[in-house]
C-alpha cells in the first residue's frame, strides 16, 4: 500500500511521534493507521493515542440542566466555516435547540427534525434550521444529541461546555438523599466532574468496566515493550503489569488525579462531597462530544 504524506501527517499529529519514525511505523503496519499507533507505542515513540477523534466540521456543540437538576441534554450542531459557528444567531440556535431536546425527548436525530418547535409550535425544527441557513447562508444539521434523566432516586445532572463549544459533557451524579442532592457539595462535584471529563477524557468509570478486549491490548502492548527490555519474564510480566496500572489510572474516571487538585482522585473528592452532603456520592454515567467526532460511548455504571 502507498504511504502518502497525509498519511505520516495524521499519524504525527496524533502520536507526536517523528515524521521519519511514522512513515517507518506506517510501512511496517501496511498503512493501517491503528496498527503503527501499536508499532509507535511498542517502541516507545507514542504515547496512548486518545480515541477522541479529530474536529473535521465547523459547529458547535450546546447544553442545558433543566431548573430542577433532574434532566439535561447536549448536542452538536454543524455548520460549514467557523465564522458562522462564532455568529450570536447561530449559538442562540443551538441554545435553543438544546432546550427543544430538553422539553421534547426526542429519541435521534430524525425525530427531532419532525418535531414541533418549542419555540415557535407553528413549525417543526426542520423548518426552523431552513430559516437558519437562508438568513446565515450556509448548510448547517444537527450531528447527535443526547438527554439524560435521572435514573436513580435522588441524584442532579450537571453540562460542561468547553471553551468556545468544541467539547461538551453531560453527567448524571447519584445521591443517598434527595436533600444530599441538592446540597452545594453535590452540586459543586457534578460541575467539576463534568469539567474533568472534559478535561482527562476518561473512558470508564471504574477499571471493571474497561473492555477485556481493550484490557488485552494494552497488555499486548505493554508485553512488548517490556520485552523491548531484555529482561527476564517474570519481570518483564511485573513491568507490564505495571504499565497497566498506570493505564487505567489515567484513563478510569475514579481513579484519575483530580484536576483542580492533583493531590487528590476524583474518587476522594466524591468522598469529601458525600461527607459535606451527609449521603453517598457517585457518578452513574457521562456522555462526553467533541465537534466533528463520530460514535461517541456514553459511559454508564451501576456498581458506583
Amino acid at each position: 500500500m502507498e504511504i502518502t504524506a497525509s498519511m505520516v501527517k495524521e499519524l504525527r499529529e496524533s502520536t507526536g511521534a517523528g515524521m521519519m519514525d511514522c512513515k517507518k511505523a506506517l510501512v511496517e503496519a501496511n498503512g493501517d493507521m491503528e496498527a503503527a499507533v501499536d508499532v509507535l507505542r511498542t517502541k516507545g515513540l507514542a504515547a496512548l493515542a486518545k480515541k477522541a477523534g479529530r474536529a473535521t466540521n465547523e459547529g458547535l456543540i450546546g447544553g442545558i440542566v433543566a431548573e430542577d437538576g433532574r434532566t439535561a441534554s447536549v448536542l452538536e450542531v454543524n455548520c460549514e466555516t467557523d465564522f458562522v459557528a462564532r455568529n450570536a444567531n447561530f449559538k442562540e440556535l443551538v441554545t435553543e435547540l438544546a432546550q427543544q431536546v430538553l422539553e421534547s425527548a426526542p429519541v435521534d436525530v430524525d425525530d427531532m427534525l419532525a418535531q414541533p418547535y418549542v419555540q415557535r409550535p407553528e413549525i417543526t425544527v426542520e423548518e426552523r434550521l431552513g430559516e437558519a441557513v437562508s438568513k446565515l447562508g450556509e448548510n448547517m444539521g444537527i450531528a447527535r444529541l443526547f438527554r439524560y434523566e435521572l435514573s436513580t432516586e435522588a441524584g442532579c445532572m450537571a453540562v460542561y461546555i468547553h471553551g468556545i463549544g468544541n467539547i461538551g459533557v453531560l453527567v448524571e451524579v447519584s445521591t443517598g438523599t434527595p436533600e444530599a442532592a441538592a446540597h452545594d457539595a453535590v452540586r459543586g462535584f457534578a460541575k467539576d466532574v463534568a469539567m474533568q471529563i472534559a478535561a482527562a477524557a476518561p473512558i470508564a468509570i471504574h477499571r471493571d468496566e474497561v473492555a477485556s478486549d481493550v484490557v488485552e491490548h494494552e497488555m499486548n502492548i505493554y508485553r512488548n515493550q517490556a520485552a523491548e527490555t531484555g529482561k527476564p519474564e517474570p519481570i518483564q510480566q511485573k513491568i507490564a503489569e505495571g504499565r497497566l496500572e498506570k493505564f487505567f489510572k489515567e484513563f478510569c474516571l475514579l481513579e484519575q488525579q483530580f484536576v483542580k487538585n492533583p493531590d487528590i482522585t476524583v474518587k476522594q473528592h466524591a468522598q469529601q462531597a458525600g461527607k459535606e452532603a451527609g449521603a453517598s456520592v457517585d457518578v452513574v454515567r457521562f456522555v462526553r462530544l467533541v465537534l466533528g467526532e463520530t460514535n461517541p460511548e456514553p459511559k454508564s455504571s451501576c456498581c458506583c
